[in-house]
């Protein structure tokens, strides 16, 4: 097996995605036919990498698990993507590990198949996220304060939306998001017309009038307002934690996550919505938005420090030697580099990637690029 494996990564063309900005990054033409929203690179069992002989990355890791992962795990923990956000994602959130295990086998017991929409748990697994920003990148999450809520609320003038304020701050953000989610469905087109209608200019409400245009009779729409609006500046990086209530907006950032596929929509989605289930296993205390600056490391490589056993993300911009690089996943972004390991030198342009075992020797990256190396905490 050779200590440096190129990957061919799918892509993911769901509605809120450009026609740009992966052909430009992949080397396709563009602008596309269909919205392109994500690369996905990894052993996802929904749309794992093909290695150069035809074989799926997640048939490689199941055939020999120990020299492809490591022991101690039968699942690459780690999914890598490149986002490129178009049009606002769901409001969303993914559960913590004991809240995964749970209700993975709940689903199993219920008899669920694993395509059934109504499914709340496709695996055992939880998501934490890191999302680095290439551009300028927007993003909702976590809760913001009640008071600071409600007071936007109210500056719209409308007596649905205080109606939502004053139960924001007798009760809190869960009985908010709990009012909306059982807004009578006759009366949801209202509840959105009063934000569609607001004049006040503050970020967050210019934001919610775009998404009003969007879901014109979506409570998620008002959801938006009790969370934090967040830019990132390129090179900044927002870790979103299991539970917490997130969504994307716009932008092009690279993602890496637990391999893991839990979805718990709250909003801006056609999708199911298990309003119970959302309450069961979302934090609802309000918080301030984890921007995560980059730290250097001793070699050269700049780490964006998370709490997340299933994965790390580290920024390479010059030449580095990491000497336990794998498992691993090697992304270029810009310009060229080279990546050596063992016999195995491979060269990477933008857009390509490499996989890196975990049985080799030390990776050296030299060259003039800006890539990013997915890997496990050590």
């Amino acid at each position: 097996m050779s200590e440096l494996l190129r990957l061919h990564n799918p892509v993911r063309p769901y509605d809120w995605g450009s026609h740009t900005v992966l052909a430009d990054l992949l080397g396709r033409p563009s602008p596309t036919a269909g919205p392109e929203a994500e690369l996905w690179i990894g052993a996802h069992p929904g749309a794992p990498s093909i290695l150069p002989d035809g074989r799926s990355l997640l048939t490689a890791v199941t055939d020999a698990p120990r020299p492809m992962i490591g022991p101690g795990t039968d699942r690459l923990p780690f999914l890598l993507k490149v986002l490129a956000v178009e049009r606002p994602l769901s409001i969303q959130v993914h559960p913590d590990a004991g809240q995964a295990r749970d209700g993975y086998e709940r689903d199993e017991r219920t008899g669920l198949a694993p395509g059934d929409p109504k499914r709340n748990y496709h695996d055992s697994w939880p998501k934490p996220e890191l999302l680095y920003a290439l551009t300028a990148f927007e993003a909702l999450c976590g809760f913001a304060e009640p008071e600071q809520a409600a007071s936007l609320l109210t500056s719209t003038g409308g007596t649905r939306l205080r109606r939502v304020g004053d139960v924001l701050v007798s009760g809190g953000p869960c009985a908010a998001v709990t009012l909306l989610g059982r807004w009578p469905e006759d009366d949801r087109a209202a509840l959105v017309d009063e934000v569609r209608t607001s004049r006040a200019d503050i970020p967050e409400l210019v934001w919610a009038r775009r998404l009003a245009e969007l879901y014109p009779d979506d409570p998620g729409v008002v959801t938006s307002l009790l969370m934090n609006l967040v830019t990132l500046a390129p090179g900044q990086a927002l870790f979103a934690r299991p539970r917490t209530l997130h969504a994307y907006l716009r932008g092009t950032g690279v993602e890496i996550m637990a391999n893991s596929d839990n979805v718990l929509r709250g909003g801006l989605t056609a999708k199911h919505i298990d309003l119970a289930e959302l309450q069961a296993v979302t934090d609802f205390a309000p918080s301030t938005p984890e921007v995560v600056q980059a730290v250097e490391l001793p070699n050269g490589e700049d780490l964006y420090p998370t709490p997340a056993a299933q994965f790390q993300l580290t920024r390479i911009r010059g030449d580095v030697e990491v000497r336990a690089p794998g498992p691993g996943a090697l992304l270029c972004i810009e310009g060229e580099l080279t990546a050596e390991r063992g016999s195995a030198r491979e060269t990477l342009r933008r857009g390509e990637v490499l996989f890196v075992p975990a049985t080799g020797g030390p990776l050296r990256v030299t060259g003039s690029g800006l890539a990013f190396r997915a890997s496990i905490p050590s």
